[in-house]
């Protein structure tokens, strides 16, 4: 059986930018979700810093991942975001279940 690939991504926004972050992602989420290899894409923002954002992603396997990273939506969201957070871009940390 194939493992799936996890991953969490972590990112700030600019000083009054947070608003304009979540409904990005909001948006973006939405399109994810309905990728056919995605299983969990879940955006939240913390609750004692609503500028700092973390997403939380699992996808069916490494095909279904490399698909979502080729997918013509990231290229407009990744861009738009680069433009609105504090690090150059996402923070993204591979996880392994145990």
């Amino acid at each position: 059986m194939t493992e799936p690939t996890i991953l969490h991504a972590t990112f700030t926004a600019q000083p009054g930018q947070g608003d304009r972050v979540a409904a990005l992602l909001h948006d973006f989420a939405e399109v994810v979700r309905a990728e056919e290899g995605t299983v969990v894409f879940d955006a939240s923002r913390l609750a004692d810093d609503p500028d700092r954002f973390f997403v939380y992603e699992v996808y069916r396997d490494d095909e279904a991942f490399r698909a979502h990273l080729a997918a013509p939506a990231g290229v407009p969201f990744n861009a738009e975001l680069q433009t609105l957070i504090v690090e150059p871009s996402s923070q993204l940390t591979f996880l392994q279940r145990v």
